[in-house]
């Protein structure tokens, strides 16, 4: 089956853009509605191999309102969408779907239906690598659903599948900053995109914190400098833009830097990233014991570390702890021994470039 022109307009481009709804593909499941006159839309989402959905997308058309609720967990325990063994990218008819070979199962599965208003459905299973699994529902009281309304799911199955597939790859995406977005959180570093003529085109929490931003003519934003300063951003943002990646600009912004350099290759608007960072916070609740299992240190031993990481003299993080002089000093040795360092320079760049840090 051809998509019309209307379908283009109302199913297919409202697939791609409900990949930016929060909960996805909504005005795609009420216009599916409306094309086929059904009673209820359902879109139910998984993993790959897996028939528990995590996400459901409901429908309604204006006559469902009262309806009871579409319980999807019962169905599929009763062996029904999206539970049933279902071959991807064919229609199914409710029919297909019940389970006529033991009585008791049967009665189990129409009670349940007939509590949620389905006497007529049709249901497409769809998959791609990597991208999950997704079922589409379509159910009416009365009226059976017609041969066109299972052309159109069968039209629409690979057009949700690689919807699917792109969603996938933007929860991967989304994925990968969230952990480097919160690695650097923890280092007190935030960072931003910039265009040739320093608008801000992206900012993450920690920048966002940081930093102080203003309205600019348009849907961006700039940093909210100094006249000067931003006169000097602008002219550092030219000259980096397609600059060798070593390349570096180190900028005052108020009372902290900016150090830029270019962006990586493949995004095209983006001419620079700039880095800020604080200093660290206090280290974490798990910061000892992390220290304490990498090196085979006692608590104790890997509380003294952290105490000196953060400014302490031994003597001030042993008081605190309360040990001895002469305990902490012991400690210390101990200390320099087991961490394979000769000094307390040295101890110090190991807690803050390890794991502890983070922890």
């Amino acid at each position: 089956m051809a998509f019309l022109s209307s379908d283009q307009r109302e199913l297919y481009l409202p697939l791609m853009e409900g990949l930016l709804e929060d909960p996805p593909w909504q005005r795609f499941l009420g216009n599916l509605l409306q094309r086929t006159g059904a009673r209820r839309a359902a879109l139910a989402l998984a993993p790959t191999g897996e028939t528990a959905p995590l996400l459901t997308v409901r429908a309604d058309a204006a006559r469902a309102a009262s309806d009871p609720p579409l319980d999807l967990s019962l169905l599929a325990a009763l062996g029904l969408f999206p539970g049933k063994v279902m071959r991807r990218d064919r229609v199914y008819t409710l029919g297909e779907m019940l389970d006529f070979d033991a009585q008791p199962t049967l009665a189990a599965q129409r009670a349940a239906l007939g509590a949620m208003r389905i006497n007529h459905a049709r249901a497409v299973r769809v998959g791609t690598p990597g991208g999950g699994e997704a079922w589409l529902l379509l159910t009416r009281e009365r009226e059976d659903l017609g041969a066109a309304d299972s052309a159109l799911l069968a039209a629409l199955a690979p057009h949700l599948g690689a919807a699917l597939a792109v969603r996938a790859a933007l929860g991967r995406s989304e994925l990968r900053a969230a952990m480097a977005e919160s690695t650097l959180a923890l280092l007190g570093t935030g960072e931003i995109a910039l265009t040739a003529s320093a608008q801000v085109l992206a900012a993450d929490p920690e920048a966002e914190r940081q930093l102080t931003f203003a309205a600019d003519p348009g849907p961006l934003r700039r940093l909210q400098i100094m006249p000067e300063t931003a006169r000097a951003l602008e002219t550092a943002c030219t000259a980096l833009a397609g600059a060798a990646p070593e390349e570096r600009r180190l900028l005052p912004v108020g009372e902290r830097f900016l150090l830029l350099r270019p962006a990586p290759p493949g995004f095209e608007a983006i001419a620079v990233i700039g880095i800020v960072r604080r200093a660290p916070q206090a280290f974490g609740p798990h910061a000892a014991q992390v220290l304490a299992d990498i090196h085979g240190l006692s608590l104790r031993e890997a509380a003294l570390a952290i105490g000196v990481a953060q400014g302490e003299t031994i003597l001030e993080a042993g008081t605190r702890l309360g040990l001895t002089p002469e305990t902490a000093r012991n400690y210390s040795k101990r200390l320099y021994a087991k961490t394979g360092t000769s000094g307390q320079a040295q101890l110090v760049a190991l807690v803050l470039s390890g794991l502890a840090a983070l922890a």
